[in-house]
């Protein structure tokens, strides 16, 4: 499907689960008999249908203090993840599929978000030993000599705002452009890692920094990655905080989450250690100026 056909089935999508979301949304909500999360089935580290993301085992800590089961609505998180999940109504369950998005940008605008429970940063990520190793920060790149400019192979996520930093700095022609919205079920982000920069395809990549401390990890003993966090500038946003998101119109259900996120905030900084998520020191209780 081209890009203009897939925002015209996502628009006509969006309008018919907007008028079908409306019809429902005026009765009272009551809170969830369950913790039910919708998430992607092969997203790792963040979900997996094996429940072996991060994000899975937040879900279940969460769950676990609300004394709530745990459910989970699986489908690929692609363009029309909220309607078709978080904002599907059921007629046959009496029900939304699923009540709880693990993790979304405080300000993604098609939920509404408790306060942040992590933020972490895009990585500029590359194999040590393979002549790049005098990189030690993103903007160590705008000092290279033309001749090994040339040579460079960036890769990167488009829409990203990896994006707009290689065209601000005048690196277009070092870029290797990969589609978020991959058509295929089974793609994965750090895929990019595994297979094109281990093979050489690209000599680096800009990642989000969940996906590169993770992949680093796992392919510890048969490469080492180098892991340069990019620091945001005039213009250009590189660290977010991340949020729960549930549907608006339940702001009960919304504090609910967020008090149980307090009272684990010391496992829930555990578990994204164990899966060595870099984070950007401002955290759910000191995170200040997000709306």
């Amino acid at each position: 499907m081209s890009p203009i056909s897939q925002w015209t089935f996502s628009l006509l999508v969006s309008t018919v689960m907007f008028f079908s979301f409306a019809s429902h949304a005026e009765d009272k909500p009551t809170l969830p008999t369950a913790f039910r999360v919708c998430a992607d089935p092969n997203n790792l580290p963040f979900s997996h249908q094996n429940l072996s993301g991060f994000e899975n085992k937040i879900a279940e800590l969460l769950a676990k203090d609300l004394k709530l089961p745990i459910e989970y609505t699986w489908f690929p998180q692609r363009m029309g993840f909220i309607q078709t999940t978080l904002r599907k109504w059921s007629d046959v369950k009496g029900r939304f599929e699923c009540d709880v998005v693990m993790g979304v940008p405080q300000r993604f605008d098609m939920t509404s978000n408790t306060k942040p429970y992590y933020r972490s940063t895009y990585t500029l990520v590359y194999i040590k030993g393979r002549g790049w190793d005098d990189i030690k920060t993103p903007n160590d790149l705008l000092q290279l000599p033309d001749a090994r400019k040339q040579q460079l192979k960036i890769g990167m996520f488009a829409p990203a705002p990896s994006v707009d930093w290689i065209l601000k700095h005048n690196l277009i022609n070092q870029a290797v452009s990969y589609q978020i919205m991959n058509g295929d079920p089974n793609y994965y982000a750090g895929q990019i890692i595994e297979q094109d920069l281990v093979a050489d395809k690209i000599n680096m990549v800009f990642i989000w920094g969940p996906v590169a401390g993770y992949f680093a990890y796992k392919l510890k003993g048969q490469q080492e990655l180098a892991l340069l966090p990019v620091d945001s500038e005039a213009g250009i946003r590189f660290d977010f905080p991340m949020a729960v998101g549930v549907r608006r119109g339940e702001p009960e259900w919304k504090e609910t989450i967020e008090q149980a996120l307090v009272r684990n905030k010391t496992a829930i900084h555990t578990i994204l250690t164990e899966y060595h998520i870099p984070l950007v020191p401002e955290t759910l209780s000191t995170a200040k100026g997000e709306k």
